[in-house]
């Protein structure tokens, strides 16, 4: 008798396990680009660009090197970092061979350390994210704190390279793969 009272119950916990899993909403373990959830490096899966971390030099070097710097911090976790990191990644298209992009998660900064002036954290505000522009000379250009439009950070360039405001030049556009292919053919 207790084992025929057992398999009814276990059959009843099954069928009523099935049936909460069936018609209960389950919520996606995923996160995405609007959401403040962890998912990866935010510049490979939301800019195409994991080129940018880890960065290719360190303030330091790159405030010896006689270029801009565009040093910005971030999270991975942050529904605006992961909007602004495909700002960063365009702009290290256009400006990437003339200036260093130091994208650095503020993760890896230590709270109750002192910084350098030729250290990231030195810069940092707890504003996320957070980018700051040198000039060649290693001064601060630029502060911006938040998500900054593509076209802000590109004025403050223009300026620094004395380019022509964007309202005054060409409209630089990238060629497709194999248009770069037939103009070398002929």
């Amino acid at each position: 008798m207790n084992q025929i009272v057992s398999a009814w119950i276990a059959r009843i916990l099954t069928f009523c396990l099935i049936v909460t899993l069936t018609i209960s909403p389950l919520s996606p373990a995923w996160a995405g680009l609007q959401d403040d959830h962890f998912d990866g490096n935010i510049f490979a899966l939301y800019a195409g660009n994991g080129a940018l971390i880890p960065p290719k030099t360190t303030l330091a070097q790159s405030l010896q090197s006689n270029k801009p710097t565009l040093l910005t911090f971030f999270v991975d976790d942050s529904r605006d970092c992961k909007q602004f990191a495909s700002v960063v990644s365009r702009l290290q298209g256009y400006y990437g061979k003339v200036s260093d992009i130091i994208p650095i998660s503020s993760d890896t900064l230590l709270a109750e350390q002192r910084y350098r002036p030729d250290e990231p954290g030195y810069y940092f505000q707890n504003v996320l994210p957070q980018t700051i522009l040198f000039n060649a000379q290693g001064n601060i250009v630029a502060n911006w704190s938040g998500v900054v439009p593509f076209e802000t950070i590109d004025d403050r360039y223009r300026e620094l390279f004395d380019l022509l405001p964007r309202s005054q030049s060409v409209e630089l556009k990238r060629r497709p793969l194999n248009e770069i292919n037939a103009s070398l053919g002929e």
